[in-house]
Parts: structure tokens; sequence; C-alpha cells
């Protein structure tokens, strides 16, 4: 098989079959949808492949054959019939402002009835995406396609802005309502975002609009499986790392048997042949950094956080839990679902190790409030690491922890001191892409941090001493034998005991010993 194109930044379905490049065939998803149901809402999160599959639904349902020559679809459709399509896309611009989507959807609708040479009419929004579905039914012969891209980005962008989010809800729902009279009119509807909010107060006017975000039917509907890498990326495989891309990328999960990897990622290896944050390098968004700070949530608990179907699928602007927040933003994925009487429970963590080393890299970035001293931190701290040097390591730490401003302290709330410095701690070592597990059971009880390193294997207990008498963390690593578990790896197995001062904000000890 040749080499083809990367579609790097394409989201044009007809420019990546036009130009010879990689596609991986999503339609037999687009066939089920159509034989199945009627209007859809898919939540994903950004750079996943959902404005591609909007526009692959678009050259479809307007009857664009020879695009889809050799593709699944083809042989499953009825080419003589064209349907009018009304696309609307909200991923670009920002909407902060009182006025910007009011003026965004007036652009849009100016030019959706200037291609379909439709009047324009002095009118509301609303009134004029109604006219304009009415007289392309009438006209084609064909009800219309109404697809939405980015449909919550209005909301999201005025985050900060709590009226103009409110106010850009308000203005979604009356102009999605209008679909309610228009249904008959109306063939198919598509609708993506990254979040959902409020069904009842956004979507009320679609009419049994399906949720497919959670279906495992359509878990691997945008993003690569490994299949497709074996078979349709197969020429760009040699001279890279098998595992190695399955650890830094794959793992996004919406409940089905398969994981996929970002497309944007896979895209990004390829074209660099080198392994690293390839969706990451613009940074995590600071206002996700700091909902999880002023919330305290500690980046030890993100690893195994719980949700429910309810939880992950809605955002309200009144409260944004953050577990929904970091499901819908690519953050966290389901890791494992759980029955629990009657009620689905999904256990989240990270995707990759790309996510977990971005999110807690910029974690510490926040903290430390000097990115360049974190990178020596973490580089000091991977050399001390190799050669076991425990009491550099401790000297280390102590810098760790007092490179963090005085002001963070002062302006933050914290409620649980030992998850505090546990997290920084533990931050530190995922920001390196180390192998970690957090509170790893055996029969004696959970170790607060496991890490495989190196083929050594190291055992951490937290402390804060004013909670606990001096020793207590190597003594409970003793007393409970965890490293009972890890004997059977033959591997040298390190016991460390860390205990912090709420006064002195620092570690006070540092133990370590063999077991």
């Amino acid at each position: 098989m040749n080499k083809r194109k990367l579609p790097i930044g394409i989201q044009t379905f007809r420019e990546i079959r036009e130009e010879n490049c990689y596609y991986v065939d999503k339609t037999d998803h687009i066939r089920r949808l159509i034989d199945e149901g009627k209007h859809y809402f898919l939540s994903r999160p950004r750079r996943f492949g959902k404005s591609l599959f909007l526009d692959t639904l678009k050259e479809l349902f307007e009857g664009n054959e020879p695009l889809f020559e050799g593709l699944h679809i083809h042989d499953h459709w009825d080419w003589s019939v064209r349907y009018p399509v009304l696309r609307f896309d909200f991923s670009s611009g920002n909407y902060q402002g009182p006025d910007d989507l009011r003026k965004e959807v007036a652009v849009q609708l100016d030019a959706l009835e200037n291609e379909a040479k439709v009047s324009p009419r002095d009118e509301n929004a609303s009134e004029r995406l109604r006219h304009l579905m009415k007289v392309l039914h009438e006209r084609s012969g064909q009800r219309v396609v109404l697809l939405v891209d980015e449909n919550d980005k209005p909301i999201l962008d005025a985050l900060a802005v709590p009226e103009v989010a409110r106010a850009n809800r308000d203005f979604l729902h009356s102009l999605y309502a209008t679909t309610k009279d228009c249904d008959a009119h109306i063939h198919f509807t598509f609708l993506t975002g990254v979040s959902q909010f409020s069904k009842a107060s956004i979507f009320s006017g679609l009419n049994n609009l399906i949720n497919i975000t959670l279906d495992t039917c359509y878990s691997a509907i945008c993003g690569y499986t490994d299949a497709d890498l074996d078979t349709v990326f197969a020429p760009e495989l040699p001279g890279l790392d098998r595992e190695e891309v399955r650890d830094w990328y794959n793992g996004y999960s919406w409940r089905g048997e398969e994981k996929v990897y970002n497309p944007f990622d896979i895209l990004a290896l390829f074209n660099s042949r080198e392994f690293g944050a390839c969706g990451f390098k613009t940074g995590t968004p600071t206002f996700l950094i700091e909902i999880l700070l002023d919330r305290g949530v500690s980046s030890m608990a993100l690893d195994n956080m719980l949700g429910t179907n309810a939880l992950l699928s809605t955002i309200d602007l009144d409260h944004i839990a953050t577990e929904a927040l970091l499901f819908q933003t690519g953050y966290l994925t389901i890791t494992e679902t759980e029955n629990l009487g009657g009620t689905l429970f999904y256990r989240l963590g990270y995707p990759n190790r790309e996510v977990r080393q971005s999110l807690n890299e910029s974690l510490l970035n926040h903290l430390t409030g000097h990115s360049s001293r974190r990178v020596e931190h973490s580089a000091r701290l991977y050399d001390l690491l190799l050669v076991n040097d425990f009491e550099g390591l401790k000297t280390l730490f102590h810098a760790f922890y007092a490179s963090i401003p005085y002001e963070w302290y002062t302006n933050n709330d914290i409620a649980n001191f030992e998850g505090y410095y546990a997290s920084v701690f533990y931050s530190y070592f995922a920001a390196l892409g180390l192998n970690i597990t957090v509170e790893d059971s055996s029969s004696h009880g959970r170790v607060d941090m496991a890490v495989h390193f190196n083929d050594n294997i190291y055992l951490f207990e937290f402390k804060v001493v004013e909670l606990a008498s001096e020793g207590a963390a190597m003594a409970q690593l003793k007393e409970k034998g965890y490293a009972d578990k890890y004997r059977g790896l033959d591997q040298p197995i390190h016991l460390i005991g860390v205990e912090f001062s709420k006064d002195t904000r620092n570690i006070t000890a540092f133990e370590v010993a063999g077991a």
C-alpha cells in the first residue's frame, strides 16, 4: 500500500477524497443513523473529527456520488434523490459579547438564503429559519437536512460572563425550537458539540432528539481505532513502536468495546515522527485548571472519578460538575462501567499518557508560577530516580514545595492538606509520564502511590504530621505489608514514607527502606 497525503487540518470531505488523502470510512455509521432515526446529538471533545463527519453528511445528502466511490454506503444509497441541506457552524468566532451570537447567526442565514436564492426577510432568526426550511421543501419536493456544528460553543465561550452565556443559551433554544413546528419539513437533523447544556431548556424544540454520545453502537463514530491504524494507515507505521503509539494516544472510550485515538494526535505523530503532547501544545485551558484548584480537586483523584449518565451528559450553567467538564473536554474517559441497582455508573480515568502528562504539567506550572523552574525540577527528578539517589530526592522535594508562592496558600482554602501535598508530589511524577498507580489495592489495604520505573518499584505513603505521629507513614507501609503484592515481579522494592507540616508547608520526614 502506498503512502497518501495526511489530511492535517482538513475538515472538508470533498478535499480529502479528491486529494487522495487517508480517509477512515465512517459511512456505515451514517447508514445506521438514517435507517434508525431522525434527530441526533453527538458530543465529542475538540479535534475529534465532528466537523468532517458533518461535512460527509452534507455531501451525501446533496448526492455527490463520485466522492463516495469505494465507501460502505455507496451501494446502499439512492443517488437519484438530492436533499436541501442547511448547515450552521459555530466552531469559529468569539461569542463573549452580548450580540455576537445574534450577529453570527444573521450572517450565516444571509449566506444560506443567498445560496438558495430565497429573498431575505426582515424577521428574527427563528422566523427566517422557519421560512427557509418551508421554501426549500416546497421547491425541491424533498424535506430539509439540518446540520449544526459545535452548537454549544457560543455558551462555552461566555462561561466567564454568565449573563451572556444564559442569553446565548436562550437564543439557541429559540432557534432550535422552530424545528418543532417545522418537523414536517425536516428529513434529518444532526447536531454536534462538546457538551449538552440542559437538554430540556435548549433542545426541547427537537422532537425525539437522540443523544448517541454514550451509545455503544456509535462509540467509534469519531476517532480512529487500532484496526484503522493497522489498515488505513499501515504505510505510516514502519519506524514507530506500535505499543508506544497505544500508550501515548489510544484510550478514549464512550462505552464501546474498542478504544479510539484522537485523529489530530495520530496525524501529528505521522507527520513529525516524534512522540509528544501533539493535541496539547497550546496548553490546557486556564479556566479548567482554576476550577480544579478552586474546588480543591486532588490530581491523584482525577484518575479514579465516578459519574452517571445524567452527570456526564449535561452541563448546568449554575454548576458545572467537575466530572462532566473533564469528561466532555477529553481529559478523562470511561475506563469501566458498573451497574449498581439498575443505575449505570462510569469509572473515569486518563485516556492515555499524553493527557495525563499534559494536564499535570499544566497544574504544576500554575502552582509553581514558573514553568522553567518546574521543568528543571522534573528533569532533576528523573535523573535522581534513575540512580536511586534518595537523599537527593528528599532535597529536591523540599525545593518543590518551597517553589510554590506563599500567595497561593493565602488565596486558596485547602480543606485537605494531605491530599493537596500528595497531589503536588503525584503531579511531578505524572508530568514525566511515569507508570503510576494511585491507591493500588491489596489484601492489606491501599498504598497511596506506586511507581514502576527502571525495573524498580517505589511505594509511597503520605501523612500530615499534625494528623499523625512522626514515622506513621513508614510504619503503615511496613505494618500493612503493601510490598507483598509486588514481590512476584522480582524487582527491587523501595518503601518511602513522606510526612508534611502545615506550619512549614514542606516535608518534615522522608524515610526510605527496602522491602
